[in-house]
């Protein structure tokens, strides 16, 4: 954990839409406020080496633990995306906020666009890294091709049968997952802060949910897809994962957008290289000017 962590963050538990979250938070009380949305096999801590730059930049920073992750409770359903959102947002109102810069990333990304889509007027800007959409044409055309890195899609949707495999194994079978998307090192030590928490009762099943809810979120993102975003988005992926296509897919999505590609990193940004995450966020939500639409040659 970053030095003076604990100092300047504070856990807390709120009731949100029916489903009791846990939430990290720091930074001064009249701040702007930055929700941090984690993904999947993660939990709010995949944000530990980001959060201190942007509370030391003046922001309200909450880093969360989605429904069914970490410490929040894991119910047995809800877990589509539009649904997730509505959890968020409604922590945002216990928290005593109404406007939100909003972050996410890996499956979270999907949470954050569905919370800008519903409610746009409350998201000032939206930030999306590393992961497709669904209903996007990214998203499309990673279904129907062969995709070893999108296997596990098939087996997490398999009811039951994934709980089977996975249970007991959980360290191994998320340290591998994890590895086998980096392009930078992350300690052992931090990716089994993820094995255990997946491991504890209810995650396997609330993390698989995450991916059988896919037909469902794929259905009602194409009727949000019928009216762009207005906010300013930023799209930032792993020069090692989604690279470009990112930015790519936000067009799709938003009217207003910036995109840059994390060099020498793979899909685990805010672990692999929270330096180039908090400077590019900052940037962003300050109005500067790092990050660009131009492709590099």
């Amino acid at each position: 954990m970053p030095a003076n962590f604990e100092r300047i963050f504070t856990h807390g538990f709120a009731e949100a839409n029916g489903v009791r979250l846990h939430y990290v938070i720091g930074g001064p009380a009249n701040g702007d406020l930055i929700v941090l949305l984690h993904g999947w096999p993660q939990t709010w801590y995949t944000w530990r080496n980001v959060m201190p730059a942007l509370a030391g930049a003046g922001y309200r920073v909450v880093a969360v633990d989605y429904r069914g992750a970490g410490e929040s409770e894991k119910p047995q359903g809800g877990y589509d995306k539009a649904t997730m959102a509505a959890d968020i947002r409604a922590l945002v109102r216990e928290l005593g906020g109404s406007h939100v810069n909003l972050v996410g990333r890996d499956i979270d990304v999907m949470v954050a666009y569905a919370y800008a889509a519903q409610w746009p007027d409350e998201v000032v800007k939206l930030a999306m890294l590393d992961v497709p959409v669904p209903a996007t044409r990214i998203w499309d055309e990673a279904k129907h091709k062969p995709d070893p890195e999108l296997w596990h899609f098939g087996l997490h949707q398999q009811r039951d049968i994934a709980e089977l495999l996975v249970s007991g194994h959980e360290q191994a079978y998320i340290s591998d997952f994890y590895k086998k998307r980096l392009a930078a090192p992350v300690a052992d030590e931090d990716i089994a802060v993820y094995a255990r928490a997946y491991a504890a009762p209810g995650g396997l099943r609330a993390g698989f949910e995450l991916y059988r809810a896919f037909p469902e979120d794929e259905r009602r993102f194409k009727q949000f897809m019928q009216k762009k975003l207005p906010m300013p988005v930023l799209a930032l992926a792993g020069e090692k994962s989604n690279g470009w296509a990112e930015t790519d897919m936000a067009k799709e999505l938003a009217t207003n957008v910036r995109g840059d590609v994390a060099p020498r990193t793979g899909h685990w940004l805010p672990d692999e290289n929270p330096t180039y995450v908090s400077q590019h966020l900052l940037a962003f939500f300050a109005g500067g000017t790092t990050g660009s639409t131009a492709r590099t040659p």
